[in-house]
């Protein structure tokens, strides 16, 4: 292919800047659109000084990068990431801050693969690779070194006095804008990706530190060692699962026809620690509350699994899903989801009844107090229709597409229905196998999600979004608890009492004291007032 005619690099960085700002900018221009009531005379005395900064800082930016071998590298990589944001935002309503940046990096291959649609190829050949193609094949002409830093230098000055300027005259015109609307900073791309991996590698920088040890002093209550039979608890750590679609939640569609059958405890005023596995799980585990949660902090902080063992309780992770976040980094821990198994597995994933798969084998073998986690599939998205078996397809049509935005709201809601079934049906499983070994333990089973879901209200999908603008489904949380009769006695749990809490406010604050409380643990971290069951016995 014939190469373009030789440029300077400035006419690239100014005509790469401009690119991204028209194209790969949509979601942030239809935001402003909507806040300014569309395009008109007024609104363009808002819309101009805003594109201008804008202009001005992406060219001051990549201006740090306008040297010979570098600047064509970096502006292909930029074209190609803010291409791919773009896409997200657009299609799943999505917002780029540290906590969605973590979840990038934490996805998998298979997750990856469950998103790519060919919408999102057609949109990354057209706004990235074609883009990065002209840059690859343009050539440049650049002055020796050190007339390239001075001219660089210049730039940078003469883009900041005007940035600075422009600011000064129009701040009021946009201070009250941000204040009320502060997720538009997450929108700006690709600021919202540097500003982002800014924050994951100060994270990242700060490096390793000694474990911080909590609950050290843990022991089994004189309760617990007198009983005669030990407890066996089982936490279901549920994915991605709203509690607005559960009908125990007052959800008119019967997504709960299996636990209508058993005596639960359903709580109805659950919030989650955060909208992402990779911030509630950690969080929902560790003894800091939401507000002084510190994910760098909570990766060398002992949690409520490090507690338990401490006072010799035995613990087992299985997992179903991508991986524990550092949660079960101490405790014994087996992965199941890769399983080949024909009854309970398809394609790379298996469903979430391979979490009971050879159970009761480690339950025969246990010989003191245990605790099992089971981190769940549950309901993650967008490929809700292959979170459940073929049974479980109770609400019919179902969605079937990677990209939401092909499939009518009430097919993706239907096929996220069925994921909710699905997981009501293994929570029942649960139960029937923790009545299995009541007679040799007292059993209970925990079932609580790490956050809820966006199902195309206000045309977001999926979930992640930063807390404060977050809507209320991304946040509120199932909380269901059983347990044996034999563990209420033997805990002297007033069962009406708990029925009559299960509309109080709870969080994933409460986890942590909870589950020492349940299993009688003796220790200075433990809190009473953070229990939720601990006000109901006698």
């Amino acid at each position: 292919m014939e190469r373009f005619n030789r440029l300077a690099p400035t006419h690239l960085v100014f005509s790469s800047s401009l690119f991204l700002i028209l194209f790969c900018n949509t979601a942030l221009w239809r935001e402003l659109f909507k806040l300014k009531g569309g395009v008109c005379l007024a609104s363009l005395v808002f819309y101009t000084p805003f594109f201008l900064v804008l202009m001005l800082l992406l060219v001051w930016f990549f201006t740090l990068f306008r040297f010979k071998y570098l600047l064509k590298t970096i502006l292909i990589l930029f074209i190609f990431a803010a291409a791919a944001v773009d896409y997200f935002m657009l299609s799943y309503g999505v917002l780029i801050d540290k906590s969605m940046m973590q979840n990038i990096l934490q996805t998998n291959a298979h997750e990856v693969a469950e998103l790519l649609t060919w919408r999102m190829v057609s949109h990354l050949l057209v706004f990235g690779a074609l883009p990065a193609l002209i840059v690859a094949l343009t050539q440049f002409t650049y002055k020796p070194p050190l007339q390239q830093l001075t001219g660089n230098i210049g730039t940078l000055l003469v883009c900041s006095v005007f940035m600075i300027g422009l600011c000064y005259f129009f701040y009021g015109d946009y201070t009250s804008i941000y204040r009320n609307n502060r997720q538009l900073r997450y929108l700006i791309n690709p600021v919202n990706l540097v500003d982002a991996s800014i924050s994951i590698l100060k994270r990242k920088l700060k490096g390793q530190h000694a474990l911080i040890p909590i609950g050290a002093d843990a022991h089994l209550a004189e309760q617990a060692k007198n009983v005669g039979k030990k407890s066996l608890t089982i936490v279901v750590l549920g994915e991605t699962a709203r509690a607005k679609n559960f009908a125990l939640d007052g959800y008119t569609r019967p997504t709960n026809p299996y636990l209508k059958q058993e005596s639960v405890f359903n709580f109805t005023n659950v919030h989650s620690c955060g909208t992402a596995t990779a911030a509630s799980v950690p969080c929902m585990f560790s003894d800091f509350s939401h507000e002084k949660y510190d994910p760098a902090k909570a990766e060398y902080t002992e949690n409520v699994l490090d507690v338990l063992s401490h006072a010799g309780v035995k613990v087992l992770w299985r997992n179903n899903n991508d991986s524990c976040k550092n949660v079960c980094n101490r405790v014994y821990t087996e992965d199941l989801s890769h399983l080949k198994l024909a009854d309970l597995c398809h394609a790379d994933e298996c469903y979430d009844e391979v979490l009971l798969y050879r159970l009761q084998a480690y339950v025969d073998a246990l010989t003191t107090h245990g605790v099992i986690v089971l981190h769940q599939k549950g309901s993650h998205g967008p490929g809700y229709h292959l979170r459940h078996p073929p049974k479980f397809k109770v609400f019919d049509p179902e969605c079937h597409q990677a990209d939401l935005n092909d499939c009518s709201r009430q097919e993706v809601v239907n096929a996220y229905d069925n994921t909710i079934v699905y997981t009501d049906y293994f929570l029942a499983k649960v139960i029937q196998f923790l009545k299995k070994n009541s007679t040799k333990y007292d059993t209970a089973m925990l079932y609580i999600s790490d956050h809820g879901e966006s199902l195309g209200e206000n045309n977001v999908y999926l979930h992640g979004l930063p807390y404060f603008v977050a809507p209320d489904v991304q946040k509120h949380v199932p909380l269901i608890a059983w347990f044996s009769n034999d563990f209420i006695a033997h805990n002297k749990i007033n069962a009406d009492c708990l029925q009559q809490h299960k509309n109080i406010p709870y969080s994933h604050d409460n986890l942590f004291h909870s589950l020492l409380g349940l299993m009688k643990v003796s220790t200075k971290a433990y809190n009473a007032k953070l229990d939720i069951f601990a006000s109901c016995k006698t």
